[in-house]
């Protein structure tokens, strides 16, 4: 017997009585069989009978191969009619024996027969009364009698059971779910322990760990008087199953009992090799287990049972890296909306960067930044965010976008912050001049309104949502030492200011593999500086204005440098076309050209010189640092001035110099003879000697295809994958969302290329730009900094292909280094 030819369920049974523990008598459907029943094959079940006590009732359970894809609900007291309930009158009395009548009654009419349930609302309270009204009422309704004989009462419900697995509603709801469209139900009918009668009679569930937590803790309830899992749902009545303040116990009321059924439970956990949660009944003192389920669990129990489980010896390490899904840590790294609560769904968008947050709706970043000021929680809401919007984005708790994919603006920064975030989000009507957002259904969010978003399912919630802390324990960590230790990938940080630095190495990154120093640019008082610099019209001039911003970058650098202990950082010199650094609307303009002393017109002409059809394709990256050299100069400079400050005051500092957006050789050479010109320059001026690393961000696919020029230059290629795969697909990675989930829907894409690595296309430049590049200098190192960093399938790919690390946003450096972990395992033991 197998869990894929008689089901999970089955297969524990068989283990459970193969551990001698009191399991009543059982047999088990295999999958064949139970397709056959649907079919109308089996007509006779009387050899199935045969092995069983014919004076006990039965139960029949669903076993499907996987507990999660569901299955029709079980069906208890089988075997059940008029002689039986005489018979069962005398020995557990007849309110007792007529409310086991009256339960099976009642669920075969409604799963069996198919009867309305409203059939039996006038029914009495008094089971004796009311046993005899629901048998009329099924014959009203039937025009024959309840069935008595067991036979016919088993074969019916097998069948009913069977048919409704086979429906096309159930199918869809478990192919919802994961399972196959041909998955198999096994069946288990099983000797019924009553949990009713003289004696303690009752039922319950057992289980040593808390679902929530993970905590050692025996958790459950017992319910005398009781069948099944009634202890659950009915409060009134039921038992704590240890002794607890709050309440009388099971410990109390049978302590022999109790001893027994802990002890079985820690027997099942430990030869089973998982938590599980015991089903029992209790009938005149005895215990039965009835079935074995493995504990219901969230990320945070799954991570501390699994680590106990090997601390325990009872599973290696590697087995418990490989029962934790990477993305799953992202529900312990974030807040999250309690999964318990009802949701008001507003809107649904693209779930853009995890965890969830609430508050009063803001229109602008300096409205964000005033909410903050009051002690307010903000959720910023823009059609899509800017360079502009970064200081709002730190005050928020969150960020909603009318526009926008996996890779937009505002997705890459809120990842990179932890922030929650929804982009895309369609339908709604985003009118900032009214301050108010018009939702699908028609509803209206004003400025001040609270709302919630979900940054991990991609929905917008009315109100304050009750939210689940994020949980960082010590089973993590240890999970995460283990997971260390065998990976043989490196996983850096995507990080732009030392706060971010600072996480990085909270979450164990080795070191940074990419810094986007423009991001240093917009606070405000270096904002301005910058500006001043886009304003000035010649070399002198804005090697002049860049003066005074060398040595905030340079004090920048150190931080980095102190915060990262002699770790490498990847600097990526200046990336993104002027325009960003200038104001959009008509009162920022105003502002700038008080600032700067000029009339509005010029600063406006200066704006719209500046503007371009598609400047993420325009005067960015290399190019600018090729046509205004100065910028990369003071860069350069900044970095060399604080690796010599740095390397003074600890470990020896070798900086990576990234050149973005390259295409050609010759744009190499022209930065790489810049860059050491400034190299040599400082040297002479500090009299301290330090090296360094050049290379290369790849991200356009003429540098993917040319790689073998491009090598022998530099040290390193580090391949940006959200812009290389906007240039492979010719899509916007800001627009594609608008229809890009339509296109999931219909095939044309199996997932969105922005949130998983497309591995042929994309790929493929990555494949052949990493051995053209390997095959000119053996020694470049080569890695991926794009966002798909941190997606398991993506570093899967990348750890085939030969990278030496991947670098993804710091929330996201847990998930690389579990994945990375898991894939050793996988290859370890074949």
């Amino acid at each position: 017997m197998s869990a894929n030819t008689h089901g999970g369920r089955a297969k524990c049974l068989q283990r459970l009585v193969r551990l001698d523990l009191p399991v009543p008598r059982t047999i088990a459907l295999a999958f064949n069989a139970v397709h056959r029943l649907a079919a109308g094959e089996i007509r006779d079940v009387s050899t199935l009978l045969e092995p069983l006590d014919d004076t006990r009732l039965l139960c029949v359970r669903p076993s499907s191969e996987d507990p999660d894809w569901g299955g029709p609900g079980a069906i208890l007291n089988i075997g059940m009619n008029d002689a039986r309930y005489v018979e069962l009158s005398d020995q557990i009395g007849k309110s007792a024996a007529a409310a086991l009548y009256l339960r099976f009654v009642q669920s075969y009419a409604i799963h069996v027969a198919r009867l309305d349930p409203d059939v039996f609302e006038d029914v009495s309270d008094d089971p004796v009364t009311a046993i005899s009204q629901a048998l009329h009422a099924y014959e009203e309704e039937t025009d024959e009698g309840f069935p008595q004989e067991t036979a016919t009462q088993l074969l019916e419900v097998l069948r009913s059971m069977a048919r409704a697995w086979e429906g096309t509603t159930a199918r869809l709801l478990r192919q919802a779910k994961g399972a196959p469209a041909d998955a198999g139900l096994g069946l288990v009918v099983q000797e019924l322990a009553l949990g009713l009668g003289t004696g303690e009679c009752g039922s319950g569930v057992m289980q040593l760990v808390n679902s929530e937590s993970g905590e050692r803790k025996i958790t459950g309830r017992y319910l005398s008087q009781s069948q099944g899992r009634d202890a659950l749902s009915q409060d009134q009545g039921a038992l704590f199953l240890e002794r607890d303040p709050r309440g009388p116990s099971l410990e109390e009321l049978a302590p022999e009992a109790f001893a027994e059924l802990k002890a079985h439970t820690a027997l099942m956990r430990e030869k089973l090799r998982e938590e599980m949660q015991s089903e029992f009944t209790i009938e005149d003192g005895k215990v039965f287990l009835l079935d074995g389920v493995r504990v219901a669990r969230n990320a945070r129990a799954a991570v501390s049972i699994a680590v106990a489980l090997a601390e325990d010896k009872i599973i290696s390490r590697e087995e418990a890296l490989m029962r934790i899904e990477p993305r799953a840590l992202n529900e312990l790294l974030h807040r999250q909306v309690d999964p318990e609560a009802p949701r008001d769904i507003l809107a649904r968008g693209i779930a853009a960067s995890p965890g969830a947050a609430y508050g009063k709706v803001v229109f602008s970043a300096a409205e964000a930044q005033a909410g903050e000021a009051r002690d307010e929680r903000c959720i910023l809401v823009r059609r899509e965010t800017s360079p502009e919007d970064i200081r709002g984005m730190h005050a928020a708790a969150g960020v909603l976008t009318e526009r926008g994919g996996m890779t937009s603006h505002a997705a890459v920064i809120g990842r990179g912050m932890g922030l929650p975030c929804v982009v895309g989000v369609t339908g709604i009507r985003l009118q900032p001049r009214k301050k108010r957002i018009v939702m699908p259904d028609g509803r209206v969010v004003k400025s001040g309104d609270v709302i919630t978003i979900d940054g991990t399912s991609g929905e917008v919630l009315a109100g304050q949502a009750p939210l689940l802390e994020s949980a960082r324990e010590e089973s993590l960590k240890t999970l995460m030492r283990w997971a260390d230790d065998i990976r043989d990938i490196a996983v850096r940080a995507n990080a732009d200011t030392p706060a971010d630095a600072e996480m990085a190495r909270g979450f164990k990154a080795q070191g940074i593999g990419l810094c986007r120093t423009e991001h240093m640019f917009f606070e405000d008082d270096r904002l301005t500086i910058m500006r001043e610099m886009i304003f000035a019209d010649t070399s002198e001039d804005r090697a002049a204005v860049l003066e005074v911003l060398l040595p905030i970058q340079r004090a920048d650098f150190i931080d980095l440098f102190r915060i990262m202990q002699g770790q490498p950082v990847c600097i990526r010199l200046f990336d993104p076309p002027l325009h960003e650094f200038l104001p959009t609307e008509r009162r920022g303009q105003l502002q700038l050209a008080e600032a700067l002393d000029l009339p509005l017109s010029d600063v406006t002409r200066r704006i719209e010189a500046l503007s371009e059809y598609n400047p993420m394709l325009g005067m960015r990256g290399v190019r600018l640092g090729i046509a205004i050299p100065e910028i990369y100069d003071m860069q350069a400079r900044a970095i060399f001035e604080a690796t010599v400050a740095a390397s003074l005051e600890g470990d020896p500092v070798v900086p990576e110099i990234m050149i973005p957006l390259v295409s050609a050789k010759r744009e190499v050479e022209l930065i790489k003879a810049q860059v050491d010109g400034v190299a040599t320059a400082v040297r002479n001026e500090t009299g301290s000697d330090f090296s360094y690393r050049l290379g290369v961000m790849v991200e356009t696919p003429r540098a993917a295809l040319r790689t073998g020029d491009i090598a022998p230059l530099v040290s390193f290629l580090s391949f940006g994958t959200n812009d290389l795969t906007q240039m492979a697909y010719g899509l916007s990675r800001d627009d594609a969302g608008k229809f890009m989930s339509e296109y999931v829907r219909q095939g044309v894409f199996p997932e969105d290329p922005f949130h998983s690595l497309d591995t042929e296309g994309v790929g493929e430049l990555l494949s052949l730009g990493a051995e053209r590049g390997r095959a000119a200098n053996n020694d470049v190192m080569l890695s991926i900094c794009g966002e798909h960093g941190g997606n398991p399938e993506s570093i899967a790919f990348c750890r085939a292909a030969g990278f030496d690390y991947v670098s993804c946003s710091p929330f996201r450096v847990p998930v690389a280094r579990l994945a990375a972990a898991q894939l050793a395992v996988k290859d370890k033991i074949g």
